[in-house]
């Protein structure tokens, strides 16, 4: 199936400049939204899954249905967003495209998943690689991050990076490969 051909573009939104790419057709067709997932968890190597907001949410969360090896996914929220127990909230600061920002995850919810040989395997998936500060502040956090759980200590891996679309000719595969392999559905050009 031709993803590129269903995909929406919008120029200067959200500001002068930006051209939005938009994946909402993708959640407007049952047959290529059950398509897509499943092209998707293809590309997906981990059983556990990080999806930062809002529209990876949309994506990664029918990857446990799909997908037999996906088991676990961690969701990434702005502020405000998950309710949490003293010491288990971790903040990050990003850098987006259209400036800093700051997102959150629970160490719980890591450790709710699937740990092998002592580690977090995790696949970073989000809708769009654009310059690639969001996936790069959390992948870096996440890979210096240690979990103790029962006395034990884990560590936490970003094994690989999963786009739905990658605007391409924006340094944003250049800049995450220098964590992990990345992989991306869909390409369309600045």
């Amino acid at each position: 199936m031709d993803y590129k051909q269903i995909l929406k573009f919008y120029p200067n939104f959200p500001i002068e400049g930006v051209n939005f790419v938009d994946i909402m057709p993708f959640i407007q067709d049952k047959a290529v939204f059950t398509s897509l997932v499943k092209d998707l968890g293809k590309l997906c190597q981990s059983p556990n899954i990080v999806a930062p907001e809002a529209r990876g949410f949309l994506f990664a969360a029918p990857l446990l249905m799909a997908c037999d090896h996906v088991q676990n996914i961690i969701p990434f929220r702005k502020k405000g967003k998950l309710p949490y127990a003293e010491g288990d909230l971790v903040e990050i600061e990003i850098m987006k495209e259209y400036g800093p920002d700051r997102i959150y995850y629970r160490k719980s919810d890591i450790a709710a998943g699937v740990a092998e040989n002592g580690v977090f395997n995790v696949t970073f998936f989000d809708d769009i690689l654009a310059t690639g500060g969001t996936s790069i502040g959390i992948a870096k956090t996440l890979n210096a991050t240690k979990l103790t759980i029962d006395g034990k200590e884990y560590g936490i891996k970003v094994t690989d990076f999963v786009f739905l679309v990658e605007i391409e000719g924006l340094p944003g595969r250049e800049n995450a490969e220098k964590i992990a392999p990345v992989k991306s559905l869909i390409k369309v050009h600045e």
